[in-house]
């Protein structure tokens, strides 16, 4: 029960309509996001003591000192906006799914004169028709395979505004393309290749596999074993694929099927997908989220979801979700598809779905304790941060810098950035040093937050959003450079410093180290973090300073310009690679003559 007066009065006052709760915690941050169709039924069901609870909601509750709400139209409207408030504020016990969950699919524009075939990791509403998900040997793969029996195009050419002069690339020489560029085939010709190679796609082998067969027989016959062994593995490939594809319908129907699996501490979601009456895909996701049911769980699932994968036109669910039509318009919105869910109760798709949620149940009996360790070192992880270095903020978006140098040569540093514990990739961010001679690596650091503290304080989204705390590698010399530059640029941000060797945490306000406990996940944390930032920084750096090395240290020797300096970059890369080189290979370089390769070979190795 509630012994907050205030919360209590706000409990009684909560309005008979639709909308969006906002829990927070003592310290005033986000700790969940959620929408109700009636709001004041669904709020005081958290704090009602007859209610039951998971273990994930009372753990949640533990931290609850308050909470607010937006009135909306409809339901609808709760739906949307709550999404839209998680992806903001990216609350610890929400839903959120991160991008390197998604499948690689293979997109076609039909409406092209010569499509092309790719790969992408990313859905969009486009012109593109988009096939997968692809579970089974990567989009490359598939690709060879088709470039192999479909010789379609793969350049970015205007065929209308190519010379008359022009001659086509490798792939036509070696049977991959069939060179429209030239005129060899109609667009009508074209089509009908391409036509086959959807077919193939859409679930129809027989021809690939007659083609790859005849092709690895005649490899085999004039001793190209290796090219043989290619065809062999792409017929492998397809034999694994096709035994995914178990017959479960007599119709050619398109499904989406979703279950939900609770034991009160964990929460899994199991997708099966269903393409031309098959079964061609079937994954489970453990998710974190504190609603009160699963049918709670599983719309907020589809509504981050539905971005991630193609879903289709019928959606099957084993729970009752509560606004099921404007999840249906939510997924229309943000994907284009036009969609309908339901949740059955007879025949085939109700055996599908309960197919689905034994898949779902299993993985939740099973995979227990892999679930909770991935709890325990990302959202246990952030939770336990912010208690063990008594930090005013949740940590929830946590950013760590490094500098990387040798010898004040190539400075660079790295931004990376974790989000609820996990990493951020896409918000990653890499500095050259600009105004600091030397081998300074505070003066680099104070440079680098000066610059990402104005950046924040223009809140032009370059760097993403503002951290709950920044970690800076090193230690009571980086933090007060650090300290300096959060004090110059007039912004408060939660800082600390890790330094190496005996991971001590360092903190503003005192001189003395933090010690957490070595087997903590908070320290844990703080360590992959760091590790990861020098990990970006150290790669960048190698990055930056083989393409410089060339430029750099030939600079004096006589013949070699600034165009041959560039070519030699171009074509060597680094000066190791240069230094291997043989004279032909330095004379065979653009710009280059014999004479001038043999003079610079003998420079390079005149200490040899």
């Amino acid at each position: 029960m509630i012994t907050n007066v205030d919360l209590q009065t706000k409990l009684k006052n909560l309005p008979d309509e639709p909308g969006v709760y906002i829990m927070y915690d003592a310290d005033g941050n986000i700790l969940y996001v959620g929408k109700a169709k009636v709001l004041k039924n669904r709020v005081r069901q958290y704090f009602h003591a007859s209610t039951n609870k998971s273990e994930k909601v009372l753990a949640m509750l533990s931290h609850v000192a308050d909470f607010r709400y937006i009135i909306t139209a409809s339901e609808t409207d709760a739906l949307s906006l709550e999404n839209t408030l998680i992806k903001k504020h990216t609350p610890p016990y929400n839903i959120l799914l991160k991008d390197d969950k998604q499948y690689p699919y293979i997109k076609v524009n039909l409406s092209a004169d010569f499509p092309k075939f790719t790969s992408t990791r990313k859905l969009q509403k486009d012109k593109y028709k988009y096939f997968g998900p692809i579970t089974q040997g990567g989009a490359k793969s598939f690709l060879e395979i088709l470039g192999s029996v479909f010789p379609t195009v793969t350049c970015n050419n205007n065929f209308n505004k190519l010379p008359k002069n022009f001659r086509p690339c490798l792939n036509y020489h070696i049977g991959r393309c069939c060179a429209p560029c030239i005129g060899k085939v109609t667009k009508e010709e074209y089509r009908k290749i391409v036509n086959r190679a959807v077919a193939f796609l859409s679930g129809d082998d027989s021809e690939v596999r007659e083609v790859l067969q005849a092709k690895m027989m005649a490899a085999s016959e004039k001793m190209q074993y290796e090219q043989a062994l290619t065809y062999k593995r792409y017929l492998q490939l397809i034999d694994k694929i096709s035994q995914q594809r178990i017959v479960v319908l007599n119709k050619f129907v398109d499904y989406d099927m979703f279950a939900v699996a609770s034991n009160g501490k964990n929460c899994v979601v199991n997708h099966t997908m269903i393409r031309g009456g098959k079964v061609i895909f079937s994954d489970n996701t453990a998710v974190s989220d504190a609603g009160l049911d699963e049918a709670q769980t599983l719309a907020s699932f589809l509504a981050e979801y539905c971005e991630m994968v193609k879903l289709c036109g019928e959606i099957y669910v084993n729970v009752e979700l509560p606004d099921s039509e404007g999840l249906a318009e939510l997924i229309k919105d943000k994907t284009g598809v036009k969609t309908q869910i339901y949740c059955p109760k007879l025949q085939d798709k109700k055996r599908l779905v309960d197919m689905s949620y034994r898949n779902a149940v299993e993985y939740l009996t099973k995979s227990q304790t892999a679930i909770d360790k991935k709890y325990n070192t990302t959202h246990g992880a952030v939770l336990q941060l912010k208690e063990l270095l008594h930090l005013k903020k949740l940590p929830t978006r946590v950013e760590c810098y490094d500098i990387s140098n040798v010898q004040g040569v190539d400075k660079v540093a790295s931004m990376v950035v974790f989000t609820n514990g996990q990493k951020d990739a896409s918000q990653y961010r890499r500095f050259r040093i600009k105004t600091v001679e030397g081998a300074n690596d505070f003066a680099s650091m104070k440079e680098v937050l000066t610059r990402r503290f104005e950046r924040m304080k223009q809140d032009d989204g370059v760097f993403g959003k503002t951290p709950d705390l920044i970690v800076v590698d090193g230690g009571l010399g980086q933090l007060e450079y650090a300290r300096q530059a959060m004090e110059e640029c007039g912004v408060e941000v939660q800082l600390v410093s890790l330094a190496k060797r005996e991971e001590l945490v360092y903190t503003l306000g005192t001189n003395e180290p933090t010690f957490l406990p070595r087997n903590s996940y908070a320290l844990n944390l703080l360590i992959n973090i760091r590790d990861e930032s020098h990990r970006f920084a150290i790669t960048y750096f190698r990055k930056l300073h083989n393409r410089n090395s060339i430029k750099s240290v030939l600079q004096d020797v006589e013949g070699i310009g600034e165009k041959r300096r560039i070519e030699l970059h171009r074509k060597f890369k680094s000066m190791d690679n240069l230094r291997e080189a043989t004279v032909d290979e330095i004379a065979e370089t653009k710009g280059m003559t014999r004479p001038t390769a043999e003079k610079l070979y003998k420079w390079l190795h005149q200490e040899d």
